[in-house]
């Protein structure tokens, strides 16, 4: 492929278009995600669509239970958190490709049991929950895939389209929403709207199997060589495999898989128990993306793109299908802006002070909607609005595309799929529960509503300072051993440099010529002693501080 033997210069260092092409071609994954989170909230308004599965009330007219409500949008976040759990498997048995072109195969079959729904909530209610289990899938398929390919020097940036992707997914639902609502009266509205979701999943379905296999999984399969030209593809060096850029990769990439393949290969029960392989921080780590990932959904964000303009209607918006087509194009633009911030200012504290800013302007907005009436209050409406733009920025350039940076480089090699499944899972977990509880707690305590997200938002500020360590830079490999290292905190890991570089980013020449020489250029056969002698020098990294001016 031509694309493999092409490079562009990223940050200092060669990275192959094909890298590029993956990381666009499985944010679509993350497309999907969106489009589905999206097109909810329009529908529910859409005439045609309440007639048929609303119900009925006691002067004859049909309006929505809130009850039902919840069951409808909430049992596709089910079927996530159940295709969340499932992913891990598919990921492993099949490989990475396969197994997102098996999400996209449910997604479809979902897809088409919502379009059938003729008059039963049921049958629409169950076509989400099969839908949920294809996109729950590929949103622990396409995050791994990315960080697995892609080079370190893009894999912040690439690994954030897929937040892209979504927010991005969501505009597209509420551009179309907002196209059909002249034919709401007819079925064609909203089956309309689920129907282009199966076209935009053709893409992903079959461009991903025209991009290189994750060379970490080749490796955990024993394919060397497939491992090898799957890495110098990524590197644009189809031509030139044994480049001195891919052995380095692949030297890093073996000594990690030396080291945890010695002890098997990781179980569920390792993920929270840390044993019988011991290694750094496992159970550390496995609650921390459960809580950066739980916390991602409990800031708020999908109480707008569910039910905002639900919401917005209620509270006297005239159109409030424009409202909500205002806060995605927020959303998108911000987390273009995100994709930025993610390589310049790292993980820590965009997250930080996201949740600070978004728990700051939750709180104008339940203030509003509590202490002034916004059905009579124009005034009041506005300053709503204004606020859950502000609160949608902050969120797209920071929470939302960083919490899944996070989940694509925190966990180890050995048990990476499970932690991501368990992680994400618990994402869905958080998106269930909002979506299932709104509409019944804001038909209890309207909009006081919002300061539960206020105070959700503050707990994630406080998880980020107190646990997160800061991975910007890193190779996978160096994540581990940041983790493992003693005297390193979260609020001082961003000092921290791995062993044989004088930054996070330059190699210590010297040592790359002693790793030549004891590779003899033959890679494969590297024995697990090698990296032994790599980690003896773990403990003089204490005394090595990121150079601040080479930030990128």
């Amino acid at each position: 492929m031509v694309l493999g033997r092409k490079s562009i210069r990223i940050n200092g260092a060669d990275c192959g278009l094909e890298s590029l092409v993956l990381g666009a071609t499985t944010s679509i994954g993350g497309f999907l995600f969106g489009y589905d989170t999206g097109q909810i909230s329009g529908m529910l308004l859409f005439k045609d669509f309440v007639n048929r599965f609303g119900q009925e009330q006691p002067d004859g007219t049909r309006e929505w239970e809130p009850i039902i409500q919840s069951l409808v949008v909430s049992l596709m976040s089910i079927g996530t958190l159940v295709g969340a759990l499932s992913g891990a498997y598919t990921a492993d048995w099949w490989g990475r490709r396969r197994s997102l072109s098996f999400g996209v195969l449910v997604f479809i079959i979902g897809s088409v049991i919502q379009i059938t729904a003729m008059n039963s909530w049921v049958h629409l209610m169950m076509g989400r929950f099969v839908a949920g289990l294809g996109i729950g899938n590929m949103s622990v398929g396409v995050p791994m895939f990315q960080s697995e390919c892609s080079p370190r020097e893009i894999r912040g940036a690439v690994v954030a389209t897929y937040q892209l992707l979504i927010t991005f997914g969501i505009l597209v639902s509420n551009i179309i929403n907002y196209g059909v609502r002249n034919i709401e009266d007819t079925s064609a509205s909203w089956r309309i709207v689920i129907g282009l979701g199966i076209a935009f999943s053709l893409p992903l379905g079959f461009g991903i199997m025209l991009v290189p296999e994750s060379p970490r999984w080749l490796a955990g399969r024993q394919d060397r060589e497939g491992a090898r030209m799957s890495m110098a593809r990524l590197r644009g060096m189809k031509h030139d495999p044994k480049n001195p850029l891919v052995e380095r990769d692949l030297r890093d990439m073996y000594a990690s898989i030396e080291k945890e393949s010695s002890v098997g290969v990781g179980s569920w029960l390792e993920c929270f128990t840390g044993r019988p392989s011991r290694l750094p921080k496992l159970v550390y780590r496995t609650f921390l993306g459960i809580g950066i990932q739980f916390l991602q959904q409990m800031t708020g964000v999908n109480f707008f793109f569910y039910f905002g303009a639900t919401i917005f209607a209620s509270a006297g918006v005239e159109d409030p299908i424009q409202t909500q087509l205002i806060l995605g194009v927020v959303n998108v633009v911000l987390t273009f802006y995100g994709l930025y911030v993610v390589e310049k200012y790292g993980r820590r504290w965009p997250l930080f002070i996201g949740g600070l800013w978004q728990a700051a302007w939750l709180a104008v907005f339940a203030s509003v909607g509590v202490g002034l009436n916004p059905e009579e209050n124009r005034t009041a409406g506005i300053i709503m609005i204004v606020s859950a733009c502000m609160f949608i920025a902050s969120f797209a350039a920071t929470w939302g595309p960083i919490a899944w940076v996070v989940i694509g480089e925190t966990f180890p090699l050995r048990t990476r799929a499970k932690q991501a499944s368990i992680a994400t899972a618990s994402n869905w977990l958080g998106n269930f529960l909002l979506s299932f509880l709104t509409p019944l707690a804001v038909d209890g305590i309207g909009y006081a509503y919002g300061y539960v997200f206020v105070a959700c938002n503050l707990a994630a500020a406080a998880l980020v300072w107190f646990f997160l360590y800061e991975s910007r830079t890193l190779s996978l490999e160096n994540v581990d051993v940041m983790y493992g290292e003693k005297g390193v905190k979260p609020w001082t890991s961003s000092k921290w440099t791995p062993p044989g570089y004088i930054t996070r980013k330059q190699r210590d020449e010297s040592h790359d010529h002693n790793d030549d020489v004891a590779s003899n250029d033959t890679l494969p056969g590297a024995t697990s002693s090698s990296y032994e002698k790599k980690e003896s020098g773990l403990d003089a990294t204490e005394t090595r501080h990121e150079d601040a001016s080479r930030a990128v």
